[in-house]
């Protein structure tokens, strides 16, 4: 959304009011520049003093207020735009004279990560004004580098990183952003080719715990479970101490390996140690558990987490929808409905849609089962699998409801389903159980119309049909045309 004009005027304003505010704050602390005992100050002045952190604070706050009316703005503008004119018209440059510190800088490009290509065009805007007495930061250039990295950029990244070695102090953020950099795009060589360089250049010092994090996360991420853990033992070696997101890390990436056990133990260890596990870490359990179709324990670890789940996770809803269909639990179907109730109305997965078709018709619900096929339909999606077409079959036959099965069978073959010889075998069957004979002989037309063959099953249900109402000639001629077909001889025609 666009920023309204009052907002920016807002940000206007408060540039304004801090300048002027500036400018008599220098006047009190000349005043005040030397230290007097208590009692010889009088309480005014005090309550001047006392107020200086306060100040500092809401000017912080209302920098940061600015800087994100500027991000707004330029997240607005159309792709592909220059961001000059709205750098200068909204004063970026007196707001990052503002924050000595980089800051605001920093948490512009921030708030500009969704568009990193917008972020580096600002960063780009940012590096003249670094020619004109507002120096560079290298947290400015790690963040830079790291939105290069996003972009699918690496040699840009590589790029930043070498200008930012020349120009500004030699940091670890530095060499963190571009191991972040390589890792987004999968380039595991290189990643670990910096964090070398890392180890050796003397004027950085040792890693830190953010640069083994990335390490870890890159391997994890590759399935080398065994390189991850060998740099888990070298963090103990380097009395590097695991954070929370150490532990994270490894978590997901036992997930991501299906390594339940290990998934299982880290855990174990966060909550023996002094790292606790947070949301996430139960998130991943959560995830772990529906995975490997351990109910119980993922059950257990939603209770903790199931207000976050259900208004920010919606993904591992539909995974614990999914972990439920393929299980055995005598009450999937009122889980499955609670669960699904979290789900809006417009967060529709076709492969979700077909994985219920196929557990409704597994348990016989024949109307719940057709109002997704319904759905399925509605919304364009083509099953493409037998097996839930056979399931579908059979919750038709075992309510013996040939009419429904018929117009299934009908809307599949419009709609381009995977259609399967069983389906009209089944239809056969059900037309000669209730004596719809003449029905049940035009089946055959519909198989020759999508190319299915005859086969010794197809007149193995017509001679059955014929035989079991008295009709011995047409059960005869049938065997006849099997004969004819070469598929078996009279006695293995006659069916007890």
């Amino acid at each position: 959304m666009r920023p309204s004009p009052s907002s920016l005027a807002r940000a206007s304003h408060l540039l304004l009011r801090h300048r002027h505010r500036h400018r008599h704050r220098g006047h009190h602390h000349r005043h005040y520049a030397l230290s007097f005992p208590q009692t010889l100050i009088p309480s005014s002045s005090l309550r001047l003093l006392s107020s200086s952190s306060s100040d500092s604070d809401a000017d912080a706050d209302d920098l940061r207020s600015a800087v994100s009316v500027l991000a707004a703005e330029l997240l607005a503008s159309p792709d592909a735009s220059d961001p000059s004119p709205i750098l200068s018209s909204c004063g970026a440059a007196s707001l990052l004279r503002r924050s000595p510190d980089g800051s605001a800088s920093v948490h512009l490009l921030s708030l500009l990560k969704p568009r990193p290509l917008l972020a580096l065009e600002v960063f780009s805007w940012r590096r003249k004004l670094g020619d004109a007495a507002i120096p560079l930061l290298p947290e400015e250039y790690a963040k830079a580098i790291a939105l290069a990295g996003r972009a699918r950029n690496v040699d840009l990244a590589a790029a930043l990183f070498a200008d930012a070695l020349s120009t500004v102090a030699a940091e670890p953020c530095l060499y963190n952003a571009l191991m972040s950099a390589y890792m987004y795009n999968g380039l595991t060589r290189k990643c670990v080719a910096v964090f070398e360089d890392l180890r050796r250049n003397p004027r950085c010092g040792a890693p830190t715990v953010v640069t083994y994090n990335i390490l870890l996360s890159l391997y994890g991420r590759s399935l080398l479970v065994e390189h991850m853990e060998a740099v888990l033992r070298a963090m103990d070696e380097t009395g590097v101490r695991r954070s929370i997101e150490t532990y994270n890390t490894v978590i997901a990436a036992y997930v991501t390996a299906w390594r339940w056990d290990r998934m299982e133990s880290t855990f174990q260890s966060m909550e023996a140690g002094p790292v606790k596990p947070d949301a996430r870490t139960h998130l991943l359990l959560l995830r772990g558990y529906a995975h490997a179709g351990e109910l119980e324990k993922m059950e257990r670890v939603y209770d903790l987490v199931c207000e976050q789940v259900s208004e920010h996770e919606t993904p591992l809803i539909r995974l614990m929808i999914c972990a439920y269909c393929k299980s055995s639990d005598p009450e999937r179907i009122q889980k499955i409905e609670g669960l699904m109730k979290c789900l809006k109305d417009d967060e529709y997965r076709p492969w979700l849609n077909v994985l219920l078709i196929r557990v409704y018709a597994q348990e016989g619900l024949v109307e719940a089962m057709e109002q997704l096929i319904d759905e399925a339909l509605k919304r364009n999606t083509v099953v493409t699998t037998v097996g839930v077409m056979r399931s579908i079959i059979s919750s038709y036959f075992r309510c013996d409801a040939v009419d429904r099965l018929t117009r299934f069978v009908r809307l599949a073959e419009y709609a381009g389903w995977r259609l399967c010889r069983s389906l009209y075998h089944c239809k056969m069957v059900m037309y000669g159980k209730q004596n719809r004979l003449e029905e049940m002989h035009s089946v055959l037309d519909e198989m020759e119309n999508y190319r299915f063959n005859l086969t010794r099953k197809t007149f193995l249900i017509m001679y059955k049909a014929y035989w079991n109402v008295g009709r011995r000639s047409e059960a005869e001629t049938v065997i006849g045309m099997m004969w004819k077909q070469g598929l078996g001889s009279p006695q293995d025609a006659f069916i007890s």
